[in-house]
């Protein structure tokens, strides 16, 4: 039988630090560094070989969406998930469970709920379960009250707002969370075709409204065609080029989504900073670092595939194990292969047009 990889975690409650033969990482809990290395500094790992550092988690299928310009709220009309206010919640039970199959490679856990935080009442005590286990709870959401904010602030290491149609809503919430000492605070907006002038505007807006002072990063999340996105299109090169050019011209602090590591990176290809932008992005990590499960409790490489053929079960299985099962191999192997012969050397989506 074939040995697994040794390694060592030692932490306390600023850093974790895994330490093997080949490959290593540090984590500060408290601002969010993470930095990763082989068996030398210069080296960089294509995959954790031991488990996942970390996992999305779906807590909730039930949201009732954000208020539009009108004030009437309703579903985000280009929800991958299409998540309505009829779904489901994942028990507290359940969800201690899968946390304590998970091994200590594991650093933070990013909450998959609705856009209020209410849906779920047991949300708070699973954060303040993965605080007992040392694990950073990170989620993201839309539209929350002063109350709601109090909770997130005492409890989460980062929170993202995603931007909708009414961006009061939007900058209301980083207000609240930046007010309570957030540092970690972004803004997620989708682009696409369709939000193309939502979001070059949200990056004129950073630059003048006070909401926004205290704001880390706009995130920029690229389309996927997926529930009720399949009728709206990803945004050209040509256009994405102008938004990031726009940010960088103006020093607007911008991030991005794992997916679009190589669509940012061929936008400042010709960058003079292009090789200090290499060391800061990392492509698609799906089952290479990183991990999603469902409400279900069912693990797959993000939560864009599963609807797949993924069935594995984190609830009774350890996850180390589901680490190196054949499925999990297999998406691992896929995934890799489209970074072959890239020049950018990004892993690039084996499912969706990004």
């Amino acid at each position: 039988m074939k040995t697994k990889p040794r390694y060592t975690i030692s932490e306390n409650s600023e850093v974790k630090i895994l330490k093997s033969e080949n490959y290593n990482y540090i984590f500060n809990k408290k601002n969010g560094f993470f930095a990763r290395w082989g068996k030398t500094k210069d080296e960089d790992p294509e995959f954790n070989p031991f488990a996942n550092e970390i996992l999305d988690i779906e807590v909730s299928t039930i949201c009732n969406g954000v208020p539009n310009l009108k004030g009437i709220t309703s579903p985000c009309s280009f929800c991958y998930k299409s998540n309505t206010k009829s779904g489901i919640n994942m028990s507290l039970e359940t969800f201690k469970k899968i946390l304590d199959n998970q091994s200590k490679i594991l650093t933070q856990i990013a909450f998959g709920a609705d856009a209020n935080a209410t849906s779920n009442t047991e949300l708070f005590q699973m954060m303040q379960y993965c605080r007992d286990k040392e694990i950073i709870p990170n989620i993201t959401v839309a539209d929350i009250t002063d109350e709601t904010a109090d909770k997130l602030a005492s409890l989460c290491g980062a929170v993202a707002v995603s931007r909708y149609e009414n961006k009061n809503v939007c900058y209301d919430s980083i207000k609240k969370l930046t007010d309570r000492g957030i540092t970690q605070c972004n803004m997620h907006i989708m682009v696409s075709d369709f939000t193309y002038d939502q979001v070059m505007e949200t990056l004129q807006d950073a630059k003048t409204d006070p909401r926004l002072e205290k704001l880390n990063a706009i995130v920029m999340l690229s389309l996927k065609q997926a529930g009720r996105g399949v009728k709206f299109d990803t945004l050209e090169e040509d256009r994405y080029k102008k938004l990031v050019n726009y940010a960088l011209e103006n020093n607007i602090s911008i991030g991005f989504d794992s997916c679009s590591a190589f669509k940012f990176l061929k936008s400042v290809q010709d960058h003079k900073d292009i090789e200090k932008f290499k060391t800061c992005v990392d492509s698609c990590e799906s089952f290479l670092q990183s991990a999603y499960i469902n409400v279900h409790g069912i693990a797959s490489a993000c939560s864009f595939t599963t609807n797949s053929s993924f069935k594995l079960d984190a609830v009774n299985n350890k996850f180390e194990d589901l680490w190196h099962s054949e499925e999990a191999v297999k998406w691992r192997n896929r995934l890799l292969d489209t970074s072959k012969g890239n020049c950018l050397g990004c892993c690039e989506c084996p499912v969706y047009k990004i």
